[in-house]
Formats: structure tokens, sequence, C-alpha cells
């Protein structure tokens, strides 16, 4: 069995980073010099589509594929079905691309194969190891793959619901950064500290579980279009931020790896907040999208991969040139909606920015994700 098939995280983490780096680039040729890519989504739909249900979907796989063994005590998917998921994943990104040549219905049917086959094989684990704690996982699969669905029916001029459904996966997305990120942050954080002998974050309770309820309603609510989205995404943002508040984010500032962890989850409740104030503005969908989602993603992988290859887990200077990457990328791409005839401008080095970050995640952790069997698993 080739290493690079042997867990979930090593074949997703390299895919997702890499379709970041190279969709981007892609989505910009387009923006800036005003032409339409080749198939039946316009290029915007086509940019949030492929962020969000390529690149999105791939970093939830390998977590999830990683996870679920640590969840339920079971053996990992790997080998043989682990690499058919990874080329079902990779030909769906072909065959969205090339939807002008072979055909929108054609192009659905090969990109949805991936997300229904993941949510099949995470289901099997689940009710197999009694899991039930983390059945809201399948939920948030069901829903990126009703989003994908949604922007596919757009494709085929059946319904026009692609906006609906980007943005149901970016709610999403961020409804699983809320919830795992929750559990994540502090216990992480808990467990460096207890080693420095230093104040440790306050334990959950139920300004957790209410932050997580407001959340879930506010999302929902943005998702649904309703006319009080605004009041409750004000509050889930507040909420969350009085949430990260709790868990001493302050005392890691000296632990990059650890640090980014509550940086990604701030970017949420900013994000929240910015989305409370103008539920329409672009730099408030960004502050999620590049800020939460992608600051996320990569404090995630970055961690994982250190830890389940069995390197130390300290972030070193590629590493940290990956998080002032993709934070520098989030504060451009937020400053382009404000930048008036500069706008083009910032937003190419925003996407410049972020496509540094993945590709330098690429070229840095590439060697260990297809690299020789680690010598013991860790946990994610």
């Amino acid at each position: 069995m080739h290493f690079m098939f042997a867990a979930g995280f090593r074949p997703f983490f390299l895919l997702a980073a890499a379709w970041a780096a190279i969709a981007v680039p892609v989505w910009l040729t387009a923006y800036v010099h005003g032409y339409a890519l080749r198939g039946p989504l316009p290029a915007l739909f086509w940019h949030g589509h492929e962020m969000v249900f390529g690149f999105g979907l791939a970093a939830v796989a390998g977590f999830l594929l990683t996870a679920i063994p640590n969840w339920s005590g079971r053996l990992p998917a790997r080998g043989a079905p682990l690499a058919a998921l990874a080329l079902l994943w990779l030909a769906g990104r072909v065959a969205v691309l090339a939807a002008g040549a072979i055909g929108a219905a054609a192009a659905a049917l090969v990109d949805l194969a991936f997300p229904a086959a993941l949510t099949g094989v995470v289901a099997r684990e689940l009710v197999a190891g009694r899991n039930w704690r983390n059945l809201p996982m399948l939920a948030a699969l069901a829903l990126l793959f009703s989003g994908s669905a949604m922007v596919h029916l757009h494709a085929l001029d059946i319904a026009y619901l692609a906006p609906e459904g980007i943005r149901l996966g970016i709610a999403t997305l961020c409804m699983l950064i809320a919830l795992v990120g929750g559990r994540l942050v502090p216990s992480f954080t808990r467990n460096w500290l207890a080693k420095a002998h230093r104040a440790l974050p306050g334990p959950e309770g139920a300004l957790d579980r209410m932050a997580l309820l407001i959340t879930l309603l506010a999302l929902a609510s943005w998702v649904l279009g309703a006319t009080f989205s605004s009041w409750l995404l004000l509050a889930a943002g507040i909420a969350l931020a009085a949430r990260l508040s709790r868990w001493r984010g302050h005392a890691t500032l000296r632990e990059p790896l650890l640090f980014i962890l509550h940086l990604g989850y701030g970017w949420l409740a900013l994000g929240l907040i910015l989305l409370g104030l103008e539920p329409r503005s672009t730099a408030a969908l960004h502050a999620l999208a590049v800020g939460a989602i992608g600051t996320m993603t990569l404090a995630v992988m970055t961690r994982t991969s250190l830890g389940h290859t069995g390197r130390a887990r300290v972030a070193d200077r590629p590493t940290v040139a990956i998080y002032c990457l993709v934070t520098l990328a989030a504060l451009l791409r937020i400053a382009g909606a404000f930048a008036g005839a500069q706008a083009v401008l910032v937003t190419s080095l925003a996407g410049l920015a972020w496509s540094a970050a993945f590709a330098t995640f690429v070229l840095h952790y590439g060697s260990l994700l297809i690299g020789a069997r680690p010598s013991h698993e860790k946990t994610a």
C-alpha cells in the first residue's frame, strides 16, 4: 500500500491545498480580464463552488477520515478504498472545469459522486462504532451535498439556486468550525498550558452551548434570507467572541501552531458580526471564507500533518509564513471591498497571498504527506 493512502489526511490535505492554490488564479484571470470560463456556470459561481465544494469538502474529508477512527475505535479507511475516494474527488474537479465539453448533466453526476460516497463511508463508520455524538457530521455532509447539487441545478437551467447553494456550503463549513473548532481549540490550549503550569481555559458550560445554538440559528436564517437574520448574526458573532475570550488565546502568542487556531476562530466571530451589520457585504463574506475557513483549514492541516507523521508539533519558519500569508490574504480581500478604483489590484493581491499560502503548504508538507508511513498515529 502506498504511503500516501495510509491515512485520510494524506491525500485529501494535499489535494485540498493544491486545488486552493490553483483554482483562485484561474478565477482571478477571468475576474481581471472579464471573460467567462468555458462552461454553464459564470466564473463567479464556478469560483464559489470550487472553493466550498472542491477545496472545502476535501479538507473536511481529510479531517473526518482521520478523526473518525479515533472516535469510533475502528480501523481507518486506507489503501484502495481511500485512493478511490481521492480519484472521485479529482474526477469531480476535472468534470466541473470541463462541463462545457462534457455537458452540465455529466459534470453534475461525476462531481456529486464524491460527497455521496464520502457520506456513505462516514455513516458506515459512525454507525458501526456506535459513535452517536458525532452524527452531526453526517448532517453537515448532507448539507454540503445539497449545496453542491443546488449549484448544479443552476448549471442545468433547472433552478437558479447557485447563490443559495454556495451560501449553504459556506454556512455549513462555518458551523463545523464553530462546533469542531470549539472542541479542538480549548482542548489543545489546555494541554499546552497545563505543561507550562499556567492558568487553563474555562470549562465548557452554558455559554458554549448557547453560542452554538445561536450560531446555528443565525446561519440557518442567513441561508434562508430571513429578515431577522442580521440580529441573530450579530448575536452569534458576539457569543462566539465571548466563548473565545475564555480560552486564553493571548497566552499562546509564542506558540504559532496554537495561536493560529484561536485566530481562525476569531475570524469566525468577526465575520458573523460583519455579516450581521451588512448581510450582503463581500467583506463580511470573505472574512468568513478566507479568514475563518482558510485560516482554520491551514491550522488543522499543519497541526495534523505534523502530529500524524511523527514530527514535533512546532511551527517552523515556512509554517509561520503560511499563517502570515493566509492572514494577509484575508485582510486584503476584505480591504478590496473598500478599495474603489483599486479593487481589482487589491483583490488580485489577496488571491496571490492565498495561493502562496497553500502552495507553500504543498511544497513544505508534501514530502511528509507522501513519505514513509508514520511510526505511530496521534490524535488530530
